[in-house]
């Protein structure tokens, strides 16, 4: 079984190599040592979010702290192309959904949208909150999925601001049930970023599609049938690890 993952600050892996000693507490410590009841002898790995992941051997479980030896220091080099997830804001936590499958599938990074048709706001210190607990998300599925990165969660987008980013993209895929083209039959950069866009629930707006299409962004669709906004983006991102780096 793959040892459980705990993120840390950087500062905390700074100095680990082999045969160094760290002790992991504070919210992660305390979840290790009292529900995971993680014990000496066992094995687990920290990462800082940013690619280095360090494995490690307990020495000692304390109530809210775990005291470790490092066996092993490895960075994750970033992926390429990198994929990234234009969310347009949804109700029902589907945006939520989406964001925590998409980086089970490897994005590496999730950008809000507020997109014409977009019920939920982010607006004031109700957007500084849902951007908050989008980057909670993100950080529990990257444990979950042991990566050693976390995606990015970038600032709201507007379709104007969207617009700029896909101009510099190396690809740009907006999701539409009546495209003509499918995902899965283009051919992907080597390099650069690759964007993955997915309307709200109400669909993405002809004059949208216009301007998203005159910046860039080819429209494809997944296959025949429709996806909801939670599952298109997390179906997307799998066609397009498939083709790129599950092999």
């Amino acid at each position: 079984m793959t040892l459980p993952l705990f993120l840390v600050e950087p500062a905390v892996l700074a100095e680990a190599v082999a045969g160094t000693r760290l002790v992991l507490d504070g919210p992660e410590g305390r979840h290790a040592a009292t529900v995971r009841r993680i014990a000496a002898g066992e094995g687990v790995m920290l990462a800082d979010g940013a690619g280095l992941r360090v494995t490690c051997t307990v020495l000692g479980a304390g109530k809210a702290e775990l005291e470790l030896a490092v066996v092993d220091v490895a960075r994750e080099p970033e992926a390429i192309p990198r994929f990234v997830l234009v969310q347009a804001l949804a109700k029902g936590d589907r945006d939520d959904q989406a964001i925590e499958a998409a980086t089970e599938f490897g994005v590496d990074e999730v950008v809000p949208w507020q997109a014409s048709r977009s019920i939920v706001q982010w607006r004031g210190e109700r957007g500084d909150k849902a951007r908050r607990k989008w980057e909670s998300t993100v950080a529990a599925a990257a444990k979950q999925s042991r990566r050693a990165r976390v995606p990015v969660v970038a600032e709201l987008l507007t379709t104007k601001t969207l617009a700029g980013r896909v101009g510099g993209a190396a690809a740009a895929y907006l999701l539409h049930e009546d495209a003509t083209q499918s995902l899965a039959a283009q051919a992907l950069p080597t390099e650069g970023e690759v964007l993955v866009i997915v309307g709200p629930e109400g669909g993405v707006t002809p004059e949208e599609v216009a301007a998203l299409e005159a910046a860039g962004a080819l429209t494809v669709r997944l296959g025949d049938t429709v996806l909801r906004s939670s599952s298109a983006g997390p179906a997307a991102l799998a066609v397009l690890s498939a083709a790129a780096r599950w092999r």
